[in-house]
């Protein structure tokens, strides 16, 4: 996968596209990033990127020239056949695991990291996704990037050290994570589930589901609305509601 990245603050990048996960997914030459600064695209000879809206009103607006001149000039490095440009934008679509596995497909993905008030409208038109990282506003888009590509690039087959772990995460199944335990099996008092010690993975299997459906009632009763569930699934959720009650 290749991904560029679109941003006036190309430093902030450079440490954390460079660690952890990230970081071993480019050593491994499963992932290559390339941040540009799209600044040194404008046309302007005092470099700006940005002006005053027509119309009136507060703040500065993006200019739609120097993204569509970086855009170009990522178009004629990269012999992908097609690409997702993501706009960052506090009124796009909200980030979710589904999206990320979305991106985790593509060949190429471009984020493009806005500042001031807003964007130039034209810009919408040269990107193929706009998305909110949620529902508060930030200084700028680098930091809902990262957290955008750290959430795709641990989907990457080979990325993850188990490849089973990023299947199994919560959000993927649709369910809260069931709680998880490491030696000692006893720790000031605090035992772990016998059931999970017992070797029995029919019951252990069944434990987690279960606890992954207690989980995602008491916290996130939102997500069981959205969620198809078996005959299994809903006979387990009954039992946790009357534990519950």
């Amino acid at each position: 996968m290749r991904i560029d990245i679109l941003t006036l603050f190309p430093r902030m990048f450079e440490g954390p596209m460079g660690e952890s996960i990230i970081g071993k997914a480019v050593e491994k030459n499963l992932l290559e990033i390339n941040v540009s600064n799209f600044r040194e695209f404008s046309d302007n000879k005092h470099q700006a990127v940005d002006d005053y809206p027509y119309g009136g009103g507060a703040g500065m607006l993006l200019k739609v020239q120097p993204i569509y001149d970086n855009l170009k000039a990522i178009d004629q490095e990269t012999s992908a056949a097609q690409k997702r440009v993501i706009l960052l934008d506090p009124a796009g679509k909200p980030f979710d695991q589904k999206m990320a596995e979305e991106f985790s497909s593509e060949e190429h993905l471009v984020f493009i990291c806005g500042h001031y008030e807003g964007y130039d409208e034209r810009i919408r038109s040269l990107v193929t996704d706009e998305v909110s990282l949620g529902d508060y506003v930030l200084t700028g888009g680098e930091l809902g990037a990262m957290v955008m590509i750290d959430a795709t690039v641990r989907l990457l087959p080979d990325v993850l050290g188990n490849n089973t772990s990023a299947q199994t995460d919560s959000h993927s199944t649709g369910l809260l994570e069931h709680p998880q335990y490491t030696r000692p099996a006893e720790f000031n008092g605090m035992k772990v589930p016998e059931v999970l010690t017992n070797g029995n993975h029919k019951l252990i299997a069944q434990w987690q589901l279960k606890e992954s459906l207690r989980r995602t009632y008491l916290r996130r009763p939102d997500m069981l609305e959205k969620l198809k569930m078996t005959d299994e699934m809903k006979k387990l959720l009954e039992e946790v509601k009357k534990e519950e009650e």
